[in-house]
């Protein structure tokens, strides 16, 4: 397991936030403007709670399982946001634990989250996954998909659709990030312009990117690396 430095997760969530003002402020954007999702997989319930110490109103988690337990443990000391792969049997503890869900990335799994929804008498906030790299091993709609998808989907009963996700390349060109990025920011704002108010998050940057995707459009970056530190092998 990860050791906890309470000190140097708050000055690391300090340093990430500044760095999310900066970048902001160079796209002509206010700080504000950029919701900030620390994220806590692999690590404890007590790097969670030293996080929300430090300043973090929104934590994210990848695996349903270890999320719902750090949940159940903690209550809603944040805004719980599942950004991980669902899979479909997981939907009804998602639906129960998460605030947001991040990563609806198919017709069937959508049917699956409004579901449980309606099950459990709850409307559960969600954003659609966009492919938007092509690549074999990421999950997601491909971009020519999105619109019609996403009108089948607002279409559910129990889930409200927020806007769109993705994960930039894998690879260390700039170029290709934003190209990635870009795209999908075309898409949001489509559906933003014929949608309306609800469409209000773009989540894309992580650790290694967010600065490139607050410059090209993000309302929401997922860090864990420079918050909680690197992960543990095992997990």
């Amino acid at each position: 397991m990860n050791e906890i430095n309470n000190v140097q997760i708050a000055a690391n969530l300090a340093a990430v936030n500044s760095k999310i003002a900066e970048a902001a402020f160079r796209a002509g954007r206010g700080g504000d403007e950029v919701t900030l999702v620390a994220v806590s997989k692999t690590y404890p319930a007590e790097a969670v709670t030293a996080a929300v110490e430090g300043g973090a109103t929104d934590i994210g988690e990848s695996r349903v399982q270890e999320a719902a337990a750090k949940i159940d443990q903690l209550g809603s000391v944040a805004r719980w946001h599942l950004i991980g792969h669902l899979q479909s049997n997981k939907a009804a503890v998602a639906v129960r634990c998460f605030d947001l869900i991040h990563s609806v990335d198919s017709i069937a799994l959508a049917q699956k989250i409004s579901a449980q929804a309606v099950r459990q008498e709850k409307t559960i906030e969600c954003l659609i996954e966009v492919n938007s790299s092509g690549e074999d091993s990421k999950f997601g709609f491909a971009p020519a998909d999105i619109q019609a998808c996403f009108s089948e989907i607002m279409a559910l009963p129990g889930i409200r659709l927020r806007g769109l996700m993705t994960i930039g390349p894998l690879t260390t060109s700039e170029g290709s990030i934003k190209k990635a990025f870009a795209l999908t920011r075309e898409l949001f704002e489509k559906l933003k312009s014929e949608l309306g108010k609800d469409i209000t998050t773009l989540s894309m940057g992580m650790s290694s990117d967010y600065e490139t995707a607050i410059a090209c459009g993000s309302t929401m970056v997922r860090v864990g690396t420079a918050i909680f530190g690197v992960r543990s092998k095992h997990k």
